[in-house]
């Protein structure tokens, strides 16, 4: 287990500027590490939802970059898959986001599926999981992931906006924006009272200052960073 990866979680609940990569499960590994060795990224991010999926390309990809020391965060196929997060776990990732969430019931389901007992139901096994070599004693392990794994849902409409604080309970470490649909969504609702997705922004960041959850935004583009930590963002994830 190395240290990058380790302190993820501890970094983005406490608050800490962490910056993701948005790459592909099918990238080479020569480019994977040219991406990684910039040393401007702390985790990557995967994506099953509007990417092809493939069992052994995600464990493929999750050992290239254990190999380079580096978390990888990977969003599961669709909201109604929570169900499977243990499964998807089992794969090699050590976090996951789960997209397009409304309710509190996905929200709650999603934390059964990705921690282990006592915090959750999370079912034991797996050969390709983040973290098991030296450490496959199953309390051991157990206790380990826990304070390890990085659960991210995904907040993109204003019902979800509404919902926000809702969704923030232990467990979940940050609600992350999918600012394209979340633009559709406000379009179609001309009378909501917040107009933009940077007002949806602040007052998620709002709502969520007295939990441990945090904001993950899809900036794209580091110059625009700036002004999203202005605004309280700590998690980004832009292209490399």
């Amino acid at each position: 287990m190395n240290e990058k990866a380790l302190f993820l979680k501890d970094k983005i609940n406490k608050g800490d500027i962490c910056v993701g990569a948005v790459t592909s499960a099918y990238i080479s590994r020569d480019e994977l590490k040219r991406i990684v060795e910039t040393g401007e990224y702390d985790y990557l991010s995967i994506d099953s939802q509007h990417a092809p999926f493939n069992e052994e390309k995600i464990v493929e990809f999750c050992n290239m970059a254990s190999d380079l020391n580096t978390h990888v965060q990977f969003r599961i196929k669709h909201t109604k898959h929570s169900y499977l997060i243990g499964n998807m776990l089992d794969l090699g990732p050590q976090g996951i986001e789960v997209p397009q969430v409304e309710l509190v019931e996905t929200a709650e389901e999603s934390i059964k599926n990705f921690y282990y007992p006592k915090v959750g139901l999370r079912s034991w096994g797996g050969t390709y999981r983040y973290g098991l070599d030296g450490n496959s004693d199953r309390l051991k392990y157990a206790e380990w992931w826990n304070q390890y794994g990085v659960l991210w849902l995904q907040i993109e409409s204003i019902h979800a906006i509404e919902k926000a604080k809702a969704f923030a309970m232990p467990g979940v470490d940050c609600l992350s924006f999918g600012p394209a649909d979340l633009t559709f969504n406000l379009e179609s609702n001309p009378s909501y009272r917040l107009q933009s997705v940077d007002a949806c922004v602040q007052e998620v960041v709002d709502k969520l200052a007295d939990t441990g959850t945090k904001v993950c935004f899809r900036n794209y583009t580091k110059e625009t960073r700036q002004k999203y930590i202005d605004m309280g963002v700590t998690v980004f994830l832009e292209r490399p």
